[in-house]
C-alpha cells in the first residue's frame, strides 16, 4: 500500500492535471468543443475578410481594412460593454444567445457577397448588409467569451481550474491554426461559399451547446463544483443568474461604485498588461511584412505564412503542458515570470536579421505567453465576485481593445521608417523599441507586487 504522505513523483505531478481534466464534467467538454469550433470560425473569417470585401462587396483595400478593424476591435469593446449581461441572464442562456446572434450575423455576412446584391457606391446594399452582419456578430461576441470563461469558472474545482482555463486557451489557438488547410475548399467554392459553411458550423455549435449543456446537467455540474470548493450551494448552484434584491436601486452612483474598474488593483492589473500585449498585435501588424521584406531572398521570406502561424500551433502544444507543470504555483508570480519571458526575447531581434534569432524569439515568446495568458483570465475569473464574473471578464478585455487600436496607430510608421520596401533595412532598431515597450509590463508588476498582494486574491 503506498504511503499517503509520500510526495508525488515529477511524472505524477505532470500527469495528474490531465487526468483531472479528463474526468471533468460534461459541460466543460461541451464548452471546449464549441470553443474549438469558434476559434476555427473566427480566424477563418478574419483571415479572408479583406479579400472578401474587395472581391465580393466592391470596397477598396483601405475600406476593407476599416471593416476588419471594426470587427476585430469591436469584438473586444462589446465584451467590455456587455459582459455583465451574462451575470444577469446566466452563463448557459448567455452562450446560447451569443451563438444565435453569430448565426444570424454570419448568414448576413455570407449573403452580402453571394446573393447578387448591388455593390456600387459607398453605401451599397451589399455593403450595408455586410455591416449589418458585422453588427450582429459584435453583439454575439459581447456575450460569447464572458459566457465561455464563466462556464469554466463555474464547473471546475481547485484541482481542475488551471487546466480548464489552459485548455480553453489552447483550443482557441488550435482552432486558429486549422484555417491553414482551407485553401483547397476556397478554390472549390470561393470565400463566399466558405462563409456559408462557417454559418452552418456556427449553427452546429449552437445545437451542441443546447444539447450538451442542458439545464439539468449544467446545474448538477455547478453544484458539484461548488460543493468541492466548499461553497454554499443555492438554487441551481449558479448555473443561472443569482438574484440580487438591490439590482436596479442606487442608480448610476451605485453602478459606478460596484463596477470592476472601481477596484484600483484590478484596474492596474489589467492595464499594466497592455505593453506586453503589443507583441500579440505585432504578430499580425508587423511580423508578416518583417519576415517577407527582411528575409526576402530566403525560403522563410517566400513562405512567411509558416513563421507567422507557428505561434498558435506552439501555444496549443505548450499550454496544457505548462499548465500541468505550474497549476500549483502562485498565479501572480506566474504573471510576472510569464510576461518577462514573453517580452525579453524581443531583444534577440534587435541584433538584426538572423534565422536562429527569429526562431528563438518565436519559441521563447510563445513559452512566456503559454505561462501567463491563460492564467490572466483565470486570475480575473477567480478574483471576481460570483455574481459579477461576466462583468469582470468583459472589462478585462478593454485593455486588449485599446492595445490593438494604439499599436495599429504606430506599427505602420515603424515599418515605413525602419524596413521600407526597397529601402535600407534597420530592423534591429525597430524591434529594440518594441522590446522596450513590452518589457515595461513585468517591471511594473514587480514594482507593484507588495501593493497588489494586499486585498487582491490570487
Amino acid at each position: 500500500m503506498p504511503d499517503p504522505q509520500k510526495p508525488a513523483s515529477p511524472l505524477q505531478q505532470i500527469i495528474s492535471p490531465f487526468v483531472d481534466a479528463v474526468r471533468a464534467p460534461r459541460p466543460l467538454w461541451g464548452n471546449n468543443l464549441q470553443y474549438l469550433i469558434e476559434g476555427f470560425l473566427y480566424f477563418g473569417i478574419i483571415n479572408y475578410l479583406v479579400i472578401y470585401c474587395v472581391e465580393n462587396i466592391g470596397t477598396n483595400e483601405m475600406q476593407a481594412g476599416w471593416v476588419v478593424t471594426v470587427l476585430a476591435g469591436g469584438i473586444t469593446f462589446t465584451q467590455f460593454l456587455m459582459g455583465g449581461l451574462v451575470d444577469r441572464w446566466g452563463t448557459r442562456r448567455g452562450l446560447l444567445i451569443a451563438l444565435g446572434a453569430l448565426v444570424i450575423g454570419r448568414a448576413l455576412l455570407a449573403a452580402a457577397g453571394t446573393l447578387g446584391l448591388p455593390n456600387e457606391g459607398d453605401f451599397s446594399p451589399a455593403f450595408m448588409t455586410l455591416m449589418l452582419g458585422i453588427g450582429m456578430i459584435l453583439l454575439g461576441y459581447g456575450l460569447y467569451e464572458p459566457a465561455s470563461y464563466s462556464i469554466v469558472r463555474q464547473v471546475t474545482t481547485p484541482k481542475t481550474s488551471a487546466m480548464g482555463f489552459a485548455m480553453l486557451y489552447a483550443l482557441m489557438n488550435l482552432g486558429g491554426w486549422l484555417p491553414s488547410f482551407l485553401a483547397p475548399a476556397r478554390r472549390a467554392i470561393g470565400i463566399g461559399g466558405l462563409f456559408w459553411v462557417f454559418t452552418g458550423l456556427t449553427a452546429v455549435a449552437l445545437v451542441l451547446v443546447a444539447v450538451i449543456l442542458d439545464k439539468k446537467t449544467m446545474a448538477e455540474a455547478v453544484a458539484s463544483a461548488k460543493a468541492e470548493r466548499g461553497e454554499t450551494v443555492a438554487g441551481e448552484g449558479g448555473a443561472e443568474p443569482a438574484q440580487d434584491g438591490r439590482r436596479g436601486s442606487g442608480g448610476l452612483r451605485q453602478w459606478l461604485r460596484e463596477h470592476p474598474m472601481a477596484d484600483p488593483r484590478f484596474a492596474f492589473f489589467i492595464f499594466v498588461l497592455m505593453p506586453v500585449q503589443t507583441l500579440f498585435a505585432h504578430n499580425y501588424l508587423t511580423m508578416p511584412l518583417y519576415v517577407k521584406r527582411v528575409y526576402d531572398d530566403s525560403w522563410f521570406g517566400d513562405n512567411f505564412e509558416i513563421i507567422v502561424n507557428l505561434n498558435p500551433l506552439l501555444i496549443f502544444l505548450l499550454v496544457p503542458i505548462v499548465a500541468a507543470l505550474t497549476h500549483k504555483k502562485d498565479v501572480y508570480r506566474l504573471m510576472v515570470v510569464g510576461t518577462a519571458i514573453m517580452a525579453a526575447p524581443t531583444f534577440l531581434l534587435a541584433f538584426g536579421p538572423s534565422i536562429p534569432m527569429l526562431l528563438g524569439y518565436i519559441f521563447i515568446m510563445t513559452l512566456g505567453e503559454a505561462i501567463w495568458q491563460p492564467r490572466f483570465l483565470q486570475f480575473v475569473a477567480e478574483t471576481a465576485p460570483e455574481n459579477k464574473m461576466g462583468a469582470y471578464l468583459g472589462v478585462a478585455r478593454l485593455p486588449w481593445f485599446m492595445t490593438k487600436m494604439i499599436t495599429g496607430l504606430y506599427a505602420g510608421w515603424f515599418l515605413m521608417h525602419y524596413i521600407p520596401e526597397g529601402g535600407p533595412m534597420h530592423s534591429g532598431a525597430m524591434w529594440f523599441w518594441h522590446g522596450i515597450v513590452a518589457i515595461s509590463t513585468p517591471i511594473l508588476l514587480v514594482l507593484a507586487t507588495r501593493w497588489m498582494r494586499k486585498g487582491f486574491k490570487g
